[in-house]
């Protein structure tokens, strides 16, 4: 009897789209693992770079950049290891915090979305302020110098509404003792480079002092939260794109998740059912 019953008891085997889902869950969750390895990497060589973890920076770590590069590095390898591992050695609790996770982090994106757009006539106000105080830091922060510059130097502006407004910052105030009081940064230049090979750190010394009409053959004379704005409004469609890929890739990958926890699930209770009957 136990032969016969053997005989017509159906095999219980996954099907090629579960096969298919599992690998290709896990190959996903590898590859992005991969790149969260190499944002952690990044930010970990960056802080020690810099010497953050050093005692007399330790303070001020909490604002560094890199930081969030580290955080940004660790939160995607854990989470993307966790879906690696869990489908393909068929772990439903890893599985179940990676979908879990997931579904957090698109209800705190659409929320995002939301408060952005509920403020957005409030942005520009938030976009000066950030500004005007990476202006004031500028010398003192590397960072802050790095990204104020790239944005000067990239949309082609100086300060955040004209250049006079790097009179927040002490060492370009008219007040200044320094050199380079009433001075702009190198990069608000319209040609930084002297003989076109060499970096001309002086280029903006003394340009506040200028009017526009003179102002306007040495130094940008648009701010950058203008060019900001630009930018955003001519690129909003591929924002819009790439936000909604991002978020469909990750209810693909809830998704995918849920039917791969379905289909273990009744893998193993037709497999225990096998059992059992083989053992009656």
């Amino acid at each position: 009897a136990k032969a016969g019953d053997e005989e017509i008891q159906p095999n219980f085997s996954y099907s090629l789209m579960d096969y298919f889902l599992k690998y290709f869950m896990f190959l996903c969750n590898l590859l992005f693992t991969v790149l969260g390895l190499i944002v952690l990497t990044l930010g970990v060589w960056g802080l020690n770079t810099k010497e953050s973890f050093a005692q007399e920076n330790i303070g001020t770590i909490g604002t560094d950049p890199m930081l969030i590069l580290f955080s940004l590095g660790f939160l995607l390898t854990l989470l993307c290891l966790t879906g690696c591992v869990g489908a393909l050695r068929e772990y439903c609790c890893l599985l179940k915090v990676f979908s879990a996770t997931v579904l957090v982090l698109i209800t705190a994106q659409v929320l995002l979305a939301i408060v952005v757009y509920s403020v957005r006539d409030q942005i520009a106000g938030y976009l000066r302020s950030g500004m005007l105080a990476a202006m004031a830091n500028y010398q003192d922060d590397p960072d802050v110098r790095f990204i104020t510059d790239e944005i000067q130097f990239s949309l082609q502006c100086c300060g955040a509404d004209n250049y006079r407004d790097w009179g927040v910052n002490i060492y370009y105030n008219c007040s200044a003792p320094g050199v380079l009081a009433c001075g702009v940064p190198a990069t608000c230049c319209i040609n930084p480079l002297e003989n076109g090979t060499v970096w001309n750190s002086q280029c903006g010394v003394g340009a506040q002092l200028l009017d526009e009409f003179t102002a306007q053959s040495v130094i940008f004379l648009g701010g950058c939260l203008g060019g900001i704005t630009h930018w955003i409004n001519q690129h909003e469609g591929l924002i819009g794109t790439v936000g909604t890929i991002v978020v469909g890739v990750e209810i693909l990958a809830v998704f995918i998740t849920t039917r791969l926890l379905e289909s273990i699930h009744w893998h193993k209770t037709h497999q225990l059912h096998r059992v059992i009957n083989t053992a009656v």
